[in-house]
């Protein structure tokens, strides 16, 4: 009897965890361009005090961009996204790589090099919600 009373009473499944809408690459890409932005400024500003505060903003932005792109990794892209895309883990491999070496870096090629693979991911995402 209670296995029937707190049973279900609608079965539904939906794509991703939550409806669609919520994940989005902009949110990686937006702070991979902040972390790119701040390596620009950094190239012309000696000021030791700025240099401290802009690689601590730095390092900031870059974990959230890691963070959303492994969001998406883990909780968007499913199985049949794999199927179709095999190079997917690798360029979210390649793109978690490329957001470390610019955390760790003031040279603005390495935040361009995370801005590309963002690019590459963004555009496997949005080919996956047209089908």
């Amino acid at each position: 009897m209670f296995s029937r009373l707190f049973a279900p009473k609608v079965t539904v499944s939906a794509h991703c965890d939550l409806p669609c809408g919520v994940y989005d690459p902009a949110q990686a890409r937006i702070e991979a361009d902040s972390v790119k932005a701040i390596q620009e400024k950094m190239q012309g500003n000696d000021d030791p005090h700025f240099q401290a505060r802009a690689t601590t903003i730095k390092e900031q932005r870059a974990e959230l961009a890691k963070h959303h792109v492994s969001v998406l990794w883990s909780d968007y892209f499913k199985p049949p996204h794999f199927e179709k895309y095999p190079e997917l883990h690798q360029l979210v491999n390649d793109t978690l790589k490329a957001l470390s070496a610019a955390k760790g870096s003031t040279d603005p090629a390495t935040g361009q090099k995370a801005l590309d693979y963002i690019a590459q991911v963004d555009k496997i995402f949005w080919e996956t919600k047209k089908g």
